[in-house]
C-alpha cells in the first residue's frame, strides 16, 4: 500500500509550546475580571512573575520571589533598584535613583579607619623600596627602568599620600615629594644623568620626611 509521507504532520517545535504556555497565563490574567485598573496591572505583573520566576537579590532560602513596581504594586519591602524613588524604602536614600541610604554613623565604611591607614602606609613602605632602586638604574643609564619603576607599582603612591595628608604641613610635604618624582621622571625622559640622580635621591628624602609627619 502506498503511503503519502508528505501528509504527515510535523512535530511542533519547543518554541511553539512555550508560546502557548505564555498565552494561557495571559488568558488567565485577562479573564480574571479585576475590579479596577490597579488590580489588572497587578494581575499582569503576577502572571509575568510566574512565567519568568525571577529570584530576588534579597530573597531568603525557600521564600517565594518578591518584587516591587514603583512601590505601588507587589511587596513594598523588596528592592526596586531605585525605580520607586525611595517610596518603597524604610529610610531616606542618598539619591532617588539608588537603593542605598545616606552615609552616617551606622554606615559599615568608616573613613580613616585603622585598616585603611595601615594599607596606605604599607604602600608608601613599598614605594620607598622601589625609589631606592633608582640610583642604580640611573648609574647604568637604564632610563626605561627608571620610568617604569615610577609608573608601575607607584601608580598607587600618589593616592596613598593624598589620603594620609590631612594638615597643611603634611600637604606641603606631599607636594615636595611629588615634585621630586616628577623631576626624576622628566630627567629620565631627557636622559639627563646628573639631574636624574639628584632628583632620585631627593625623592627618598622627601618621602621619608612626609612619612615622619603622618
Amino acid at each position: 500500500e502506498h503511503k503519502n509521507y508528505y501528509l504527515v504532520t510535523p512535530k511542533q517545535p519547543k518554541t511553539m509550546k512555550t508560546a502557548i504556555a505564555f498565552s494561557l497565563i495571559a488568558s488567565v490574567a485577562a479573564f480574571s475580571a479585576p475590579n479596577s485598573r490597579r488590580e489588572a496591572v497587578q494581575a499582569a505583573v503576577t502572571a509575568a512573575g510566574v512565567a519568568f520566576a525571577p529570584i530576588a537579590a534579597n530573597a531568603a532560602v525557600g521564600e517565594s520571589p518578591r518584587f516591587s513596581v514603583f512601590g505601588v504594586i507587589g511587596d513594598g519591602t523588596s528592592y526596586s533598584e531605585g525605580a520607586a524613588y525611595g517610596t518603597d524604602q524604610s529610610k531616606p536614600l542618598y539619591s532617588p535613583y539608588s537603593v542605598y541610604g545616606e552615609a552616617g554613623p551606622e554606615s559599615l565604611y568608616k573613613p580613616g579607619n585603622d585598616v585603611e591607614v595601615n594599607r596606605k602606609k604599607s604602600i608608601l613602605a613599598e614605594s620607598r623600596k622601589r625609589l631606592s632602586k633608582l640610583p642604580a638604574y640611573v648609574e647604568k643609564k637604564k632610563w626605561y627602568e627608571v620610568k617604569n619603576e615610577l609608573t608601575r607599582y607607584m601608580y598607587e603612591t600618589r593616592g596613598a599620600v593624598r589620603g594620609l595628608a590631612k594638615t597643611s604641613a603634611q600637604k606641603s610635604a606631599a607636594d615636595d615629594f611629588f615634585l621630586t618624582i616628577e623631576k626624576t621622571y622628566g630627567a629620565a625622559t631627557q636622559k639627563n644623568q646628573d639631574a636624574c640622580m639628584a632628583a632620585a635621591k631627593a625623592s627618598v628624602t622627601t618621602l621619608d620626611a612626609f612619612v615622619g609627619g603622618v
